[in-house]
């Protein structure tokens, strides 16, 4: 799937949730979102969750 067709679902999805679950809904299907692409980057191994951790906690890495 392209990068466009992919923005444009997330746009649609988005839009849609607005309109039925108003914005606190919205604001949920938005964090649920990106809670569901960094648990897919991490199971794909695109995302390094250990450096992730060491970043956040200040350690730098060679």
């Amino acid at each position: 799937m392209s990068p466009t067709v992919t923005g444009a679902l997330l746009g649609v999805i988005l839009a849609v949730s607005i309109l039925l679950f108003g914005f606190w809904g919205f604001l949920l299907v938005g964090l649920f979102m990106g809670i569901g692409a960094l648990v897919g980057r991490v199971v794909s191994g695109k995302l390094d969750v250990r450096g992730l951790a060491n970043a956040f906690s200040g350690r730098r890495t060679s």
